[in-house]
């Protein structure tokens, strides 16, 4: 259990190293804004506590705001994406899965459920950052086009992600 937390720990602070150091400062585009970081908080296994993934996200969020300048944006996107996720995952896992303690990751749950899941709470993420970023809908048709392209990019990137790193597991173990 202690190593398992250590773990999760350590790929946090990795993945938080790669978005602040090197994902923020790439300019790829006005439309184009990929933020990785999210892809800790929907790896996280089936079986953590609702409590647990809001409070988790709610952590990450805070890190993101502090080196990004943005005071509380991170901080609501990814708490309501951590709150639909409890929601999601309680509507397209079985049983097995939760008793398994599965992570719900490329390899264990297949290509077309993953990248579904995470466009789906990438685009959550996304809508909810970028709306309050802009403070309101006078730009209404180039943040949706913001939202869209950089889920897709953000998407991409954590099923390369997946694929270097996870793709040696497998479904039972």
């Amino acid at each position: 259990m202690i190593l398992e937390t250590l773990l999760y720990l350590l790929r946090f602070i990795v993945i938080l190293f790669i978005q602040i150091l090197l994902i923020n400062n790439i300019e790829l585009s006005s439309y184009v804004n990929p933020y990785i970081y999210i892809s800790f908080i929907l790896l996280l296994p089936v079986t953590v506590k609702p409590w647990q993934i809001v409070l988790i996200s709610f952590f990450c969020g805070a890190v993101m705001d502090a080196f990004s300048s943005t005071p509380g944006l991170h901080i609501a996107a990814t708490n309501f994406m951590g709150f639909i996720r409890i929601h999601y995952l309680k509507a397209t896992t079985t049983k097995e899965d939760i008793e398994g303690r599965i992570a719900p990751t490329l390899s264990q749950k297949g290509i077309v459920w993953f990248v579904f899941y995470c466009f789906v709470m990438t685009l959550i993420h996304h809508t909810i950052l970028f709306f309050l970023e802009i403070y309101g809908f006078q730009e209404f048709f180039s943040t949706i086009t913001r939202i869209f392209f950089s889920s897709i990019v953000t998407v991409l990137l954590i099923v390369i992600g997946q694929l270097l790193f996870y793709h040696s597991k497998t479904r039972n173990g």
